[in-house]
């Protein structure tokens, strides 16, 4: 992997601070579990500022800016998908967020279910990390992780109510 990133490297282009998380790429341990807490505040922004249009409109717009902004910071650094970025995982985790609402079980529940599946990467999502290896790749593999997520939540609303 190639070297992390400095902060003169986030600030250098936009690509490099969106990829980055805003800064939360930069996280010397875990930087996908920092990108994924990213979301917690900005879902709790859309929710207090936003109906659900505009907040599905938003994740819409980070996955789409979310990938350039990969491809571009993936293509700087070297590694397609560098540690660092984190972009993915908060677009992701956004998208758990607005179907799991703002009950604070349900957010940590989520996030740990969430993390559990980027991180293990169960088929197909180890799959594709493998075969994409360009900024919409980045993107999709924790997309499919948030779906493995919604199932499992889904599954036990349905079990224990």
């Amino acid at each position: 992997m190639a070297d992390r990133p400095t902060i003169a490297f986030l600030i250098r282009h936009p690509a490099h601070f969106i990829a980055l998380g805003f800064g939360a790429g930069l996280a010397p341990v875990a930087p996908g579990t920092f990108g994924t807490l990213v979301a917690i505040p900005l879902a709790l922004l859309l929710r207090a500022h936003a109906g659900a249009a505009e907040f599905v409109a938003a994740i819409a717009i980070l996955f789409t800016v979310g990938a350039w902004a990969s491809q571009v910071t993936g293509r700087n650094l070297g590694v397609p998908d560098h540690g660092a970025i984190v972009v993915d995982e908060i677009a992701a985790f956004l998208l758990v967020l607005f179907f799991v609402g703002p009950d604070w079980n349900r957010v940590v529940f989520a996030f740990l279910i969430f993390r559990l599946f980027d991180i293990v990467k169960p088929p197909p999502i180890r799959q594709l990390d493998a075969a994409m290896k360009n900024g919409v790749g980045v993107m999709l593999d924790d997309l499919l992780a948030a779906g493995y997520t919604l199932v499992v939540l889904a599954l036990w609303h349905r079990i224990f109510g």
